[in-house]
């Protein structure tokens, strides 16, 4: 998988793998939580295990917020790819 990152407010992301009711699947990856610093790209490789391979239909990646006091509001968000 590629990640792209536009947003300047968000550094650290977190990856995640669903089934399709969004109930989590085991899987594994170099690294579920990562740094990707803003205009930057990132190249990882997800592996599910073959007893869960039908079951895992959704491949997520949620931003990682930090919350500063001077920020009143943020906005995390999860974008989500489907498997076919």
């Amino acid at each position: 998988m590629e990640m792209f990152n536009k947003r300047k407010d968000v550094e650290w992301y977190e990856i995640a793998v669903f089934d399709k009711d969004f109930e989590p699947v085991n899987f594994v990856t170099s690294y579920r939580l990562f740094s990707m610093p803003y205009l930057s790209h990132v190249k990882f490789d997800v592996y599910v295990a073959a007893p869960d391979i039908h079951k895992a239909k959704y491949i997520c990646s949620k931003s990682k917020l930090r919350l500063l006091s001077e920020q009143k509001t943020m906005v995390s968000s999860r974008i989500c790819s489907k498997f076919q």
